[in-house]
């Protein structure tokens, strides 16, 4: 129940009053909506929903103010026919949580150095990579086909085998000696190095 009484508003610097029954044109659209009867009615749930969907209770209470910020702005648009006012709430509270995921999805995130276990992206360095190619040049050639085929493009035994027309026990003992070599002249080269 409300009381009728005389409202004053400020304009161009002076008070005057305004009759309690003068309602503004855009309050009278959405008459069927109370801003402060639905928080007290309907505010608990939705910061229920809001904390369930975004497990962040201070966003989730960000989520309500801008439910009930939209509700009011909207409310010329509330029509008590087409649903309650509880199930527009949450319509609009479903809306205002779709949009901080979509935002938190933009939103890069910040991992302290000491938080993230292995950088993000190694750098080979170019000086590995040349005596890989030097070991490799210094493999037999068919020891050197072997290796490329199966262990850098990833070609089955079976697949070399019926392209080359090499039995596949004769490749896997290639590969394996072509393995061991490489093994010897990759230590070789870093004896050297060191």
């Amino acid at each position: 129940m409300t009381i009728a009484m005389p409202r004053r508003t400020v304009g161009w610097g002076r008070m005057r009053e305004r009759p309690a029954d003068a309602v503004p044109a855009d309050a009278a659209a959405g008459a069927g909506f109370d801003a402060r009867e639905a928080f007290a009615a309907h505010g608990g749930a939705l910061l229920g929903f809001a904390v369930n969907a975004l497990q962040d209770r201070p966003l989730a209470e960000d989520c309500v103010q801008e439910t009930f910020l939209r509700a009011w702005r909207a409310r010329a648009s509330f029509d008590g026919a087409r649903g309650s006012e509880r199930t527009w709430l949450f319509a609009i509270a479903r809306r205002v949580v779709i949009d901080v995921h979509r935002a938190r999805a933009r939103t890069p995130r910040l991992v302290p150095h000491d938080e993230h276990p292995e950088p993000i992206a190694e750098t080979t360095d170019p000086l590995e990579r040349l005596g890989m190619v030097e070991a490799l040049a210094r493999l037999s050639a068919p020891q050197r086909e072997a290796i490329v085929a199966i262990h850098l493009h990833g070609v089955s035994y079976a697949e070399h085998a019926a392209a080359t027309g090499v039995a596949v026990g004769t490749l896997r003992t290639r590969v394996f000696y072509a393995l061991r070599a490489l093994r010897g002249i990759l230590d070789e080269v870093d004896t050297t190095d060191a």
